[in-house]
């Protein structure tokens, strides 16, 4: 069974359950269901065909997850693009991806319109908005046509249905391949530590595009004939009021954001008690946070895990506060090791760089054979993350080996800001860094060197960078030095840069 028949599955055993709600509207796995194979004989009738890319840009819709399932049902590849790129950065994914059709969100039209002529092969740009823009034409043709199962060649566990990009320490962009055998094994592991049934109703904050939001929060959901709530964002308030509305019983978002409800909310004004569990991952989170939630009777625990693997830890609810600061144990369907530079497991208390293996690892990385190899070996993935272990097997991140820092929930990747401000003829040299920040959890700061007789400001930068990278990705703190730390192989040492912030702003 593949991704695309789970919700057939679930539309013929029960055709009126609730599989979205998303604002006042509810969907059931029928009309789910209906909308797919819609969306699905659509594409077929363009020629879309197993093997082709799928790409949508948009907020989270019901849409959006309706194009995921049709593009499985063909066997194409979907790709989900992070809407809070720059024109610019998108470009480059789709240029590297080459897919035959761009389902995007009317907010985004802009966006398309600077990258419709520029990409290879991008056949067919279809809006999801209302009728009477002049994107969405086609939307009259998908509404008319077939909803009956689409007809489809044969299928193999192994065939790739998600490229997801993500970005390494080099800072260019790299497509995860992820098979429906690895999206499969990860969903039984979440139904484990989620313990999902198919009354669970399963609040999704986190953006689709991300692995967090759409095959650690949705696809579980979906596989066991659960409830999603889907929004574009949510407040504060509307996250709350939506747990007690819909009798939510388990939510996964980022950190920032319980910092920010325990910031702007009173949480005792509303009545939580639906829910089993709150998880949280992809950043620290600090024991403040999880003492504060476990001092209001409200579980919350601790994921790991990245693109390439989707979860790949947790923490047992019940381990929440004993074991606060871990992120658990190896899931179920997956093996992991904690080894020293020579390859060899380090003891209880000894740092070492996490390995993986198991049906839950990627494929590899589109077009990139060699950064696979990297990542490679013996079967077992490199993740670039330090951890270490208790006695008892628990596991505790150290750092990431790579350079990446994370603010507000998403990987900020330092190489590829410097890649762009490099590009600025008044700047020699560049380091960008992680450093800490109360409201995002980190935040990026820049150490320039300008060259000879020029004279920037931290607005010029900014200014300069804006349209080219993502708002999210730019710099908060900015410096201008005369030389920058290195190694002896001339690598920047970034970690003295950041303890430099670090004891300045404790000292001042």
């Amino acid at each position: 069974m593949f991704i695309g028949d789970w919700i057939r599955k679930w539309s013929d055993l029960f055709p009126r359950k609730t599989a979205v709600i998303e604002g006042e509207k509810r969907f059931s796995y029928v009309d789910i269901n209906k909308n797919c194979n819609k969306i699905a004989n659509y594409l077929l009738s363009k020629s879309v065909s197993k093997g082709d890319r799928v790409a949508v840009l948009s907020y989270n819709t019901h849409k959006f997850l309706e194009i995921y399932f049709a593009a499985n049902k063909i066997g194409a590849l979907f790709v989900p693009l992070n809407w809070r790129m720059a024109a610019e950065e998108i470009t480059g994914i789709l240029d590297d991806c080459q897919p035959r059709v761009l389902f995007f969100a009317e907010e985004f039209a802009d966006t398309v319109s600077l990258l419709k002529d520029r990409i290879e092969g991008l056949d067919f740009f279809i809006s999801l908005g209302s009728e009477g823009s002049e994107w969405s034409a086609v939307n009259s043709q998908i509404h008319a046509i077939s909803d009956e199962e689409p007809l489809v060649s044969e299928k193999d566990p192994e065939d790739p249905h998600i490229i997801m990009y993500t970005s390494g320490t080099t800072g260019a962009p790299k497509g995860v391949i992820l098979s429906n055998r690895k999206t499969f094994f990860n969903v039984l592991n979440a139904n484990i530590f989620f313990k999902l049934t198919p009354n669970d109703v399963f609040l999704v904050s986190r953006p689709l595009f991300h692995s967090g939001g759409l095959l650690v929060n949705s696809s579980p959901v979906f596989y066991k004939g659960g409830t999603v709530i889907l929004k574009r964002r949510f407040s504060t308030r509307e996250y709350l009021e939506a747990i007690e509305k819909y009798h939510v019983t388990i939510a996964e978002p980022a950190a920032t954001f319980l910092n920010f409800v325990l910031q702007e909310q009173r949480i005792e004004d509303h009545d939580l008690s639906s829910l089993k569990c709150i998880f949280t991952g992809g950043e620290r989170v600090g024991l403040n946070l999880l003492r504060e939630y476990h001092e209001r009777k409200i579980p919350l625990s601790q994921l790991f895990g990245m693109t390439e693997t989707s979860t790949l830890t947790w923490l047992p609810t019940e381990d929440a506060f004993l074991k606060a600061g871990s992120v658990g144990k190896s899931v179920f369907h997956g093996d992991l090791r904690v080894v020293n530079k020579e390859g060899r497991d380090v003891l209880p208390g000894e740092n070492g760089e996490i390995l993986v293996k198991g049906p839950i690892l990627m494929s590899g990385y589109w077009n990139r054979p060699e950064k696979t190899a990297e990542v490679m070996e013996n079967g077992w993935f490199h993740t670039g993350d330090l951890a270490t272990k208790d006695d008892e097997g628990f596991l505790y991140i150290i750092d990431r080996i790579k350079d990446t820092y994370i603010s507000g929930g998403e990987n900020i990747h330092p190489a590829e800001i410097e890649k762009v401000l490099l590009t600025n003829p008044k700047i020699f040299d560049v380091a960008v860094y992680g450093v800490p920040d109360e409201k995002w959890g980190e935040s990026g700061k820049a150490s320039i060197i300008v060259k000879e007789n020029q004279v920037m400001t931290p607005e010029e930068i900014v200014e300069f960078l804006h349209g080219k990278i993502g708002k999210f990705k730019i710099p908060k703190h900015f410096e201008f030095v005369d030389t920058l730390p290195r190694t002896a192989s001339g690598k920047i040492k970034r970690h003295v840069l950041a303890k430099k912030h670090i004891d300045t702003m404790n000292n001042s």
